[in-house]
């Protein structure tokens, strides 16, 4: 088993699309804000004049789409298409299991790299107190359909208080669902999770303690498996994605991020307008990005400063890392 974690790369882009932010569930750890980005969907020629900004850069673009619920999208097939079309390294569609406007009947496994599928507890109880009820069933279902159409299948464990007590029966539960890639993400405090009691992070010694652990026993079966490095030593080197990768976090009113802990202001680097990529003037997130704090992150620390901790000196015991930087564990 290979361990590594994941650098980032000048090289590589990643295009995180939310081509509209309805969905059909109302997930208590969900990060859209739909004061800061929009509650509108994206017309399909909009998408297309969107994604073609960064044609020009396709082959070494990943390209995931998001909503809200993407396949609640009525021309999603189309998007894909284009998409396609543009020459994009890679496609996901994020969604979390209903598959509407029969996708899985629209599109072949030949336009698409992943479905990535949303599951937040291994059993009915812990995950459809979060995700809502008939959830659990919902995503076995969809993920079951996936496969058996011959798609690749990845799932997303979303990490909390309210489901880390299950974390280390994930193992069994995937055994037999025929995933490839497994993703563990921590939950932020963004969106609509700011409004719930369903917003609080694990301990760094219970993260620590159960997520490399089940990690590896999720890869001995031979599903790649990507999780957030979150801690750091002090002996370790923090980086911001931002200062480093190509990152791009695209919203329906045309807001783009860098960094998505800042989502929940108006602090975005770019906007689209009339098609193109815009800088926006300061003050906006880059400000923060080249900042150095003894905490690491200085989004982490503004926003969600409850997963520090400091010594009887007031200095930080460790330094929190950029949410972008992964662990991957490869069979």
């Amino acid at each position: 088993m290979k361990k590594q974690t994941v650098a980032f790369s000048r090289q590589s882009t990643n295009l995180f699309f939310h081509i509209l932010t309805g969905c059909n569930l109302h997930c208590a750890h969900c990060y859209i804000n739909r004061e800061q980005h929009g509650s509108n969907t994206l017309s399909l020629d909009t998408i297309r004049e969107w994604l073609g900004i960064f044609s020009s850069k396709a082959k070494d673009t990943n390209l995931i789409l998001l909503g809200g619920e993407p396949t609640l999208h009525p021309d999603l097939a189309s998007v894909v298409s284009i998409a396609g079309d543009m020459g994009f390294k890679s496609i996901t569609i994020d969604t979390n299991g209903f598959l509407f406007h029969d996708i899985l009947d629209n599109i072949t496994p030949n336009q698409i790299d992943f479905f990535s599928f949303s599951l937040d507890g291994v059993t009915r109880e812990t995950n459809d107190a979060i995700r809502g009820e008939g959830c659990f069933d919902a995503v076995m279902s969809g993920i079951s359909s996936a496969v058996e159409k011959g798609f690749s299948c990845s799932m997303i464990y979303t990490v909390s208080e309210k489901n880390i007590h299950e974390v280390t029966k994930l193992p069994e539960l995937i055994k037999n669902l025929g995933i490839s890639r497994f993703f563990i993400q921590v939950v932020g405090l963004r969106g609509e999770s700011k409004n719930t009691d369903a917003k609080h992070q694990v301990s760094k010694s219970i993260w620590q303690d159960t997520i490399p652990k089940t990690a590896e026993q999720i890869a001995e079966q031979g599903i790649i498996v990507t999780y957030p490095k979150v801690f750091l030593t002090h002996e370790e080197t923090f980086e911001c994605a931002a200062n480093v990768a190509n990152n791009y976090f695209i919203f329906p009113n045309g807001r783009v991020y860098q960094c998505p802990l800042c989502e929940d202001f108006p602090f975005h680097s770019y906007e689209i307008i009339n098609n193109a990529l815009i800088p926006r003037p300061k003050i906006n997130e880059t400000n923060f990005f080249s900042l150095q704090i003894p905490e690491g992150c200085v989004m982490n620390k503004l926003i969600q400063p409850g997963n520090l901790s400091y010594d009887d000196n007031g200095f930080p015991r460790y330094k929190i890392a950029c949410c972008m930087l992964k662990e991957e564990l490869q069979p």
